[in-house]
């Protein structure tokens, strides 16, 4: 993660957080204005740099930040509070003047239009055309999913690449692809036991156990690190990122790895669950379940900064469980 963060500072040609005040004409090694980039409701265009940007969309805020720009508005969708900034976060890339913290589901139209932005990112969201057309109406560029994107299903290349290119960042942006990319090939080479397992990666929420499919950030990692993920899991899945798993198929969680995150619920109602720990994988002890909130929102962030905490933290994890 060290070697990601010093590339972005260094492409960044600063030691601290810029947040966007220079002439918005000023041409800088991401790209020259305007720009066009291809959504879910055509092409759109940023006329000049932006100035005053509102990030709504899942890691839209924190992807931004790891560009160097400070949105005045954003979505705290893990949540962490405060800020909505996580840990991972190093301080050199926080905010210095804290945004206004927007809704994630809805959003308040007044609000936003309060803050005056002249770009509106939603790049992992709803891609719903209702939602579209209500921040359209504010006349500011929008960018949305990509063109023919799913709901919340933008890859963490996509909103990297949609973003940098939005904000004049592009060089920096393939930077931090590439280190990312990078720390994964490494994690998968030093762990070639991982090459080949099936894996479930599930949740539990309040009243329910879920699993994640092909499509998303979650599977998206473990599939670098060498993993293929359970063919009975992706058999159920449909055109949402998981699938719920009722108690009655708890059988479904079995695999060679077993990885879990809580959600709104305590790590031990799952460890602890007779039916959970009756799963042959977790039985034989190829489970592990992240209790640390921190690692599970870096896990679940899908954002360029997250995974690579989650890299540096999880890989350990499991590499003990299945040792």
């Amino acid at each position: 993660m060290s070697a990601l963060l010093g590339a972005v500072l260094a492409l960044a040609g600063c030691g601290g957080p810029e947040p966007e005040h220079r002439d918005a004409g000023a041409a800088d090694a991401g790209g020259q204005f305007p720009v066009t980039i291809s959504t879910a409701f055509g092409d759109v265009t940023v006329p000049k740099r932006p100035q005053r940007v509102v990030a709504l969309g899942w890691g839209d805020a924190e992807v931004a930040l790891t560009l160097g720009v400070q949105p005045v508005g954003a979505a705290d969708w893990l949540p962490v509070g405060g800020d909505g900034v996580p840990a991972w976060v190093p301080g050199d890339k926080k905010y210095t003047t804290p945004p206004k913290i927007l809704g994630t589901m809805e959003v308040d139209m007044e609000a936003v239009a309060a803050l005056d932005p002249d770009l509106i990112l939603d790049t992992r969201a709803s891609g719903e055309r209702d939602r579209y057309d209500l921040l359209a109406r504010l006349g500011v560029p929008v960018v949305s999913i990509p063109r023919d994107g799913q709901a919340y299903r933008t890859s963490w290349e996509d909103q990297l690449a949609m973003i940098g290119k939005a904000l004049g960042k592009s060089a920096e942006a393939e930077q931090v692809r590439a280190d990312v990319e990078t720390s994964f090939r490494e994690a998968a080479a030093a762990h070639p036991e991982f090459a080949g397992k099936t894996v479930v990666v599930g949740s539990k929420m309040p009243g329910s156990y879920g699993a994640y499919v092909n499509g998303g950030s979650r599977i998206d990692f473990m599939k670098r690190l060498g993993f293929s993920p359970s063919p009975q899991v992706e058999s159920l899945a449909g055109n949402s990122f998981s699938v719920t798993i009722s108690r009655e198929r708890m059988d479904l969680f079995n695999a060679d790895f077993v990885l879990m995150s809580p959600i709104g619920v305590s790590p031990n109602e799952i460890s602890d669950d007779p039916l959970f720990r009756s799963v042959p994988a977790v039985q034989a002890g190829h489970a592990v379940v992240l209790s640390d909130p921190e690692i599970a929102r870096a896990f679940s962030s899908g954002t360029p900064l997250g995974m690579s905490y989650a890299v540096d933290k999880v890989v350990p994890l499991i590499a003990q469980s299945l040792a």
